[in-house]
């Protein structure tokens, strides 16, 4: 018997179950939230303690007053060039290679300007809350005028300090010290830590992170040295799965839609958008749609089966160059260092007389002396004469005493016996010990004695 068309067609009822759609359940995925707010705050906090102890530990300090540089415990002398060139160019490469490679991530994480800025503005939500929830009884103009007097009150006390820490990289902290104590507002180091206080005040109360998106030279600087390989964070949505949330934009500090572009200078690469998104889409069971990423077009940060040399952002020829002459200055940083001896000795002589005759018939010649301690314990040193017979150095004691950081300069006279020296130029050398360390230099110098000598 043929069918008829109802009996033909399955109820759903009846129809069997391999058939039937199942809905997709999405499960949330395993995020580990605020992964870079955590790191970032971590971060600044070791910042803060190193930018306060720095000073008071010499690690890197100049001190103007004395015309020292301190660098990795060394105290470097204005007359030491050489370091100081090599120093200073080590420092300047760091920051364009950091610039280069890794983009605006000082900016995010190491800077004092952020650091402080953001600092302030937690400060203010948290007195804003406080305020609210325990003065609640308080009229609205009042609890502001409450709040924003703490605020200033606050910042002002942070000024104070951190102004002083700042002075403390020019000027000796003991000394710095004194002045604040006496409020010193006459000498320079008084008149430039009040100022200094003054606009960290206004930084902090007024600025903040405007200082950022405005005038800082070192996010113009990076947005010249920036190419198509450095680290940026970007958003990538190929799928159009983005809900919409604008997380990514509340939690920004600096006020920006990171999904316009990933080339905005006002982005100090924080990551703190990277959190929020990966946040909301986890519990979506959605990986986050911002990542830090190599360029516009690279692979992200995390990519699997990297090699770990394009992992470190080596990832051309120009980056490898700049790495080898970071490299170039580093070793002769380290060279220069390795050289240096903590008891500068120079001897030369003073040829504006060539030489003159004693009363007593002695010939003399007249050197000039300079010495300088650059360790942090007493030094000796102790001169002598090598070739020169019957010569005499005209000191007080042959061995001259240093405290740590003096210097001497000072003029002596050798005095030699006519006739043990032939007419004209006689070569010698003077020996120079120091002590600790028994370091012996030597100076190859010239005795100059009359052509002709009167007979007795």
């Amino acid at each position: 018997p043929s069918l008829s068309p109802q009996s033909s067609v399955l109820s759903p009822e009846a129809a069997p179950q391999s058939s039937r759609k199942k809905p997709v359940k999405r499960v949330p995925l395993p995020v580990q939230q605020n992964t870079y707010h955590r790191l970032r705050k971590r971060i600044h906090i070791l910042c803060t303690l190193i930018f306060i102890a720095l000073p008071f530990f010499n690690v890197m300090r100049f001190d103007i007053p004395r015309e020292r540089f301190y660098f990795l415990g060394y105290e470097l002398w204005i007359n030491e060039f050489g370091i100081l060139f090599f120093s200073l160019m080590f420092l300047m490469f760091v920051v364009a290679a950091a610039s280069m490679l890794y983009g605006r991530i000082y900016c995010g994480y190491l800077c004092p300007q952020m650091i402080f800025s953001e600092a302030a503005t937690d400060l203010h939500n948290r007195l804003n809350k406080f305020v609210s929830k325990r003065f609640a009884k308080l009229s609205a103009s009042a609890r502001k005028w409450l709040a924003n007097g703490a605020l200033y009150g606050l910042l002002g006390v942070a000024s104070v300090f951190l102004s002083f820490v700042f002075i403390a990289y020019f000027v000796e902290p003991r000394d710095l010290l004194q002045r604040l104590l006496a409020l010193d507002v006459k000498t320079a180091g008084g008149i430039c830590g009040a100022a200094t206080t003054l606009v960290t005040f206004l930084d902090f109360a007024f600025v903040r992170q405007k200082f950022c998106t405005t005038v800082c030279p070192y996010g113009y600087l990076q947005g010249m040295l920036s190419d198509k390989n450095t680290l940026l964070v970007h958003y990538r949505d190929e799928e159009q799965v983005c809900i919409e949330c604008k997380k990514c934009v509340k939690i920004c500090e600096m006020g920006i839609d990171i999904r316009k572009s990933p080339f905005q200078i006002e982005c100090v690469h924080c990551g703190e958008c990277i959190d929020a998104c990966t946040e909301i889409l986890g519990r979506m069971g959605q990986p986050g749609l911002i990542h830090y990423a190599w360029g516009e077009q690279g692979e992200s940060l995390d990519t699997t089966g990297v090699p770990w040399y394009r992992k470190l952002g080596l990832r051309d020829a120009k980056r490898i160059v700049v790495m080898l002459v970071l490299l170039f200055y580093a070793s002769g940083l380290l060279v220069v260092l390795s050289l240096r001896k903590p008891v500068f000795l120079k001897i030369m002589p003073n040829r504006t007389t060539l030489f003159q005759i004693a009363p007593t018939g002695e010939i003399t010649n007249t050197f000039r002396l300079t010495l300088g301690n650059r360790s942090s314990q007493a030094a000796t040193v102790t001169l002598a004469l090598k070739d020169l017979s019957s010569g005499r150095i005209d000191l007080p004691s042959p061995v001259i005493a240093l405290k740590p950081g003096e210097t001497l300069q000072q003029e002596f006279a050798i005095a030699v016996k006519p006739e043990t020296l032939a007419p004209g130029v006689n070569h010698f050398q003077i020996i120079g010990t120091v002590v600790p360390g028994n370091h012996v230099e030597t100076f190859a110098e010239t005795f100059i004695t009359p052509m002709e000598r009167k007979s007795k």
